[in-house]
């Protein structure tokens, strides 16, 4: 199975991109997220034409997550984080496909902090990593994919003191992702790829970031102890963060072994 995860920024007005990377890539499963887009504005028949089956949840202007599957139909299991029944952000959303479980996430920026959308951001992270450690318990294969919007280590972003009170480095931020690590997730990137320092899958639009190579670490995708015995290869899709009207990240993708 080829996993991949890839904040496609407007699903529709990426569409062509995202379509073409589909043809060249052949993921067998997609995370997507920032679909912005209503649900009814989600674009099934073309991706049904291009052989992928697909559950999503939208918000307008906003958010919005989806799940592809070549070939099939994801079985939807959750189109919401379980924990706060108040909050109505489409950040999550979670099917099973070819006997996997996939998490697709759209995390919470928290910018500006401090503030309440960083108290938001850590409150969320709590919630998912409960239900992660509750997926974990359930010894079934499954994968956490998506945009985690934290920079885990220093290592991951590029050399600048412009981060510096962005919600995405701090401290807080980073212990939340080193939970999951402790509750057992294995980092895939990392695993591959355990000494390289540009390991990037963002680059902000702005100040030139993308010709600079001015990159951070943000998209992750974190497997089962089942689905990490099972890991082949990982790689960065850079080539399609410098193609034309790119979303301002790239495909993050896994491979395992059936």
């Amino acid at each position: 199975m080829k996993l991949a995860t890839f904040n496609i920024n407007n699903i529709n007005s990426r569409l062509e991109n995202l379509l073409a990377w589909l043809v060249k890539a052949k993921p067998d499963v997609v995370c997507l997220q920032e679909l912005k887009s209503r649900d009814t504005q989600f674009p099934l028949t073309r991706l049904a034409n291009a052989g992928y089956g697909a559950v999503w949840k939208g918000e307008p202007a906003w958010n919005g997550v989806a799940i592809l599957a070549r070939g099939a139909e994801p079985v939807l299991t959750r189109d919401a984080l379980p924990g706060d029944d108040a909050d109505r952000q489409a950040r999550y959303i979670e099917a099973a496909v070819d006997g996997v479980v996939i998490a697709c996430l759209y995390a919470p920026n928290g910018n500006p902090q401090p503030g309440p959308k960083f108290a938001y951001k850590l409150a969320w992270h709590e919630r998912f990593a409960a239900h992660a450690g509750e997926l974990l318990d359930t010894g079934l294969p499954v994968a956490l994919a998506g945009d985690f919007n934290i920079v885990p280590e220093p290592r991951d972003i590029y050399e600048t003191r412009s981060y510096d009170d962005n919600a995405l480095v701090q401290p807080e931020s980073r212990a939340a992702f080193a939970a999951l690590i402790d509750q057992g997730w294995t980092d895939a990137l990392r695993k591959v790829f355990p000494k390289e320092q540009r390991l990037y899958t963002f680059w902000d639009y702005r100040r030139n970031r993308w010709p600079r190579d001015a990159g951070l670490r943000l998209d992750h995708i974190l497997l089962s102890k089942k689905l990490a015995r099972k890991l082949k290869a990982a790689g960065i899709d850079r080539e399609v963060r410098g193609g034309e009207n790119p979303s301002d990240h790239a495909p993050v993708w896994v491979e395992l072994a059936t």
